[in-house]
């Protein structure tokens, strides 16, 4: 390789001495080999005019060093050193002021880089010339590739001036953001505008592309806008009807604000539609805000605004809301109805490092309780859930001191029920638990006594329960009536030691007091023959008291194989044996006569109370509780450097149960059998019951008669339920985007909006995917009540047909009922710069299908085909259930 340097300030003077020691030496110009030059460096020797002879040469020339001699730089010289160098060959024109590089050419100059096949630089002019060179196969290689800041281009030749820094270009292929600009010929001018005659505008990154914009006009404004004049589409070399007088596409880096161009079409149940139309507006580059509607012919609007917001080490987060009002039928007609709904969505994440003492979060989402069956736009995800709830937490914790404080906001809705929960607010304050007898010494090895600890919490609570239609600013004054509020503290004082080295005491002491601001007063009215209660308003407070101790200890049981495969297996069984007692506690109780019942009624006045009523019977309760955990240890096949590997059979099998020694009847509790397990990798089981030891009466009260003593079985089955779910998917045929992307805002920015709008992405990494899942519940409260099952199936996943097509499925079958619940199907179909996908469900209430296929780059976002119909353009009626 060669490589030469020319300071182009002194280059044209040195180049005359030159010319007068070539021509004297040699006569002619040479082609320079690796042999001949490895690297040149000129200088200018031209000293100031005062000097006769410019090229007068001392005594000894390499004692003496010209650089130190005074200069005149000749006004014509380029500010900055021109270096150039090729693999093949330099050729020097002396005469011409020529210099020709062959074989992987580069120039330098400033902040611009030049590589072409062959290069010619003409020194007299300050111009550059760059061209591609035709390989055996008549294929043109080595395209001319200009570089300079973050402009980028090549083309089939390039001619470029030092000075003026414009240029001419033949046949131009430059990229700029998502977007590809293919040009004829290009005029470069000195602010890097570019002037393009026959260009082409597309975001296909193919040398010869699917699709583009053609104009016979067209100016790329870097970082800034792109204008054409008249253009028209043409796709797969086939110009189509589609034209527009001029077009204006926009080329910055950072986001812009602008118009959001709506989607049109037709509803059979709403009529003629504009969806999705407004003005996105970059408030800064930390923040946005995007306002769209839809508009229907019959009526029905929707209004959507969606704000972004992200400050890199502090917060990031988004806020949406959306208002709709419905409407399936003209006002005239008498089946004419209409529904209004709204819903906002608030998410908040606070960088760890922003407040290494304090945290904020929120999740919010909160709306009318029909909003996800009727709203316009509502994805599958909201409609399938029967529940959505918000929380808003604030978190501080002291450095240094064992204190902390939590500060929320919850609320959560049914959408079957339309019950709506409210707790604001929701106050913590938490005392860590403390070790007064350990003093500056942490340690309690031989010192039982220094385990002893003591804690604290309060928490203070406002809840309100309603229905979504009680909801109404004319019934605030009754909202606050309902409201359920109050204090309650805790003090648990607890050790733990161990007892004949194998077992573990829990000893503990646990008192609770509880505030509240209003309890309750009931009278038996006779005359109607009805019990009232009333609120009484003002403070009141009830405490109560427990003790506890449990006992605890492990036993290790292994069964070893003679066998090759198996090893051993292993079964960890720990007992835990408590008793705790609650003294009787008449604080609160009140009596009233019941003339009816000709009795008294006894009831507690913090009855309702948002923490419940203080414990009042004496309650002397004997705990019992088995956990269970079986592993089996076999030879591993595939690990040589392993040679065993542990299986788990069985995580946690469990059963507990209590004994009540005080209670004069009903003594024993329920029993309670949980178990879990996770089997080869991708079948996790879960399951639980509940025994009733008891016989009930007609009314399904308990009676104190056992199973035991009459059926000789230790009770009668509750409820049951058994899930499991089993997953399968092939390994990644590469990584994925989020693992390749790199620390940048960009991917940042693209990563977060993949997490919070996963939907949206299409995952080829994964070949397939199998999710199957399995639910069957089992209810029966009493034995003269008809048990309730529940029995149903799940299947989902995805399947790469081909690396362009992928299809994914979703579907849910009722045994019971025998029949299929929701079920959808997508497909996929990737065709390079576009895409095209189709959604179907083929039944039930969410009844649609839609095509689409549009281009992929977000810059023609608009650029699309769209066949739909909703769910209610089969059934209008649907709109308002």
């Amino acid at each position: 390789m060669y490589k030469i340097t020319i300071n182009s300030s002194h280059f044209k003077a040195r180049l005359r001495i030159l010319v007068v020691i070539y021509s004297l030496a040699f006569q002619q110009s040479y082609i320079f080999s690796e042999n001949h030059l490895k690297s040149y460096s000129f200088y200018n020797t031209i000293k100031a005019t005062q000097n006769p002879d410019s090229i007068a040469l001392s005594n000894d020339s390499l004692s003496n060093d010209s650089i130190l001699v005074d200069t005149l730089i000749s006004p014509d010289a380029l500010e900055s050193k021109v270096s150039y160098k090729a693999n093949d060959s330099i050729r020097f024109d002396l005469a011409n002021q020529k210099v020709y590089l062959f074989g992987k050419a580069e120039v330098t100059y400033e902040d611009l880089v030049l590589t072409a096949a062959a290069i010619e630089i003409r020194i007299d002019s300050s111009q550059v010339f760059a061209y591609g060179i035709y390989d055996s196969t008549g294929k043109y290689t080595d395209r001319p590739l200009f570089s300079q800041g973050e402009q980028n281009f090549s083309a089939y030749s390039i001619r470029y001036n030092f000075k003026t820094k414009k240029g001419k270009i033949v046949d131009v292929i430059t990229q700029e953001g998502e977007s590809y600009i293919h040009g004829q010929h290009v005029k470069r001018m000195d602010t890097e505008e570019l002037y393009i005659k026959n260009g082409k505008y597309t975001t296909c990154n193919l040398e010869h592309p699917h699709f583009y914009i053609y104009a016979s006009k067209l100016k790329v404004i870097p970082d800034d806008k792109i204008v054409t004049g008249p253009a028209y589409m043409v796709i797969e070399d086939v110009p189509t009807p589609l034209a527009v007088p001029f077009g204006l596409f926009p080329n910055k880096k950072e986001r812009s604000s602008g118009i959001l161009i709506p989607t049109y079409g037709e509803s059979p149940s709403l009529g003629f539609y504009l969806m999705n139309g407004g003005y996105y507006w970059t408030i800064s580059d930390r923040m946005d805000l995007a306002l769209t509607g839809d508009i229907y012919s019959k009526g029905s609007y929707g209004l959507k605004a969606n704000t972004q917001y992200y400050t890199r080490y502090k917060y990031s987060g988004n806020f949406s809301f959306s208002y709709s009002q419905i409407r399936n039928s003209y006002k005239e007609f008498s089946d004419f109805s209409k529904q209004n709904e709204f819903f906002v969505r608030w998410n908040h994440a606070q960088d760890a490092k922003a407040r290494p003492n304090s945290r904020f979060s929120a999740d919010v989402n909160a709306g009318t309780t029909t909003n996800f069956k009727n709203n316009l736009n509502s994805i599958t995800d909201d409609y399938l859930t029967n529940t959505f709830s918000s929380n808003i937490s604030y978190t501080k914790s002291f450095p240094n001191k064992p204190f902390s404080l939590t500060l929320s906001a919850r609320h959560n809705q049914n959408t079957q029920t339309r019950q709506v929960n409210v707790s604001l607010p929701d106050a913590a304050f938490n005392v860590q638990r403390l070790f007064p007898f350990r003093g500056n010494n942490s340690s309690s090895k031989g010192q039982w006594y220094k385990n002893a600890g003591i804690s604290y919490s309060a928490n203070m609570r406002n809840d309100i329960s309603t229905y979504d239609t009680l909801i109404k600013l004319d019934r605030l004054d009754r909202l606050t009536n309902d409201m359920k509020n109050g204090v309650q503290h805790t003090i648990p004082l607890t050790t733990s030691f161990k007892v004949f080295k194998f077992f573990t005491m829990n000893p503990a002491i646990n008192l609770q007091e509880k505030w509240y601001a209003k309890t309750i007063s009931r009278t038996y009215d006779s005359t109607i023959n009805l019990t009232s209660t009333d609120t009484i308003y003002g403070f009141a407070r009830g405490s109560t008291a427990s003790a506890s101790t449990n006992l605890t200890f492990k036993l290790y049981g292994m069964y070893l194989f003679k066998g090759n495969t198996i090893k051993a297996i292993r079964h960890v069984f720990t007992p835990s044996v408590g008793f705790s007692y609650t003294p009787e506690n008449n604080a609160g109780l009140k009596k009233y006569y019941n003339h009816s019942l000709q009795k008294e009624v006894e009831y507690s006045i913090f009855e309702g109370g948002i923490f419940g009523a203080p414990n009042t019977k004496e309650a002397g309760l004997l705990n019992l509780n088995l956990i269970n955990n079986l592993e089996m240890k076999v030879r591993s096949r595939k690990d040589s450097i392993k040679q065993e590997k542990k299986i788990v059979l069985f995580e946690n099998l469990g059963i507990s149960t209590a004994y009540d020694a005080i209670a004069d009847s009903l003594n024993w509790q329920d029993i309670k059998i949980s178990g879990r397990t996770y089997l080869f990798k991708n079948l996790n089981l879960n399951f639980n019951g509940n025994i009733t030891p008891y016989r009930n009466n007609i009314l399904g009260q308990k009676i104190n008669e056992t199973y035991w003593d009459f059926e000789k079985s230790i009770g009668r089955l509750n409820s049951a339920n058994v899930t499991t779910s089993f997953s399968l998917r092939s390994k990644d045929s590469k990584k994925s985007g989020l693992d390749k992307a790199k620390n940048t805002e960009t991917d940042n920015a693209i990563t977060r909006d993949i997490k919070q709008n996963p939907q949206a992405y299409i995952d080829f990494n994964v070949p397939w995917s199998i999710n199957v899942n399995y639910n069957l519940a089992y209810n029966k409260p009493n034995s003269f009540q008809k048990a309730t099952i529940t029995n149903t199936v799940g299947l989902n996943g995805d399947l790469n047909l081909t690396p362009k097509w992928k299809v994914g499925y979703q579907t849910n079958y009722d045994i019971e009922e025998g029949k299929f619940s929701y079920t959808s199907f997508d497909i996929y179909r990737d065709l390079h710069c576009w895409e095209m996908s189709i959604s179907w469900i083929p039944f039930g209430q969410r009844k649609s299908y839609m095509v689409k296929i549009n281009v992929k780059a977000s810059t023609l976002q608009d650029l699309r085909i769209t066949r739909k119909r909703e769910y209610y353009d089969f059934d209008s009626s649907s709109l308002n259930r």
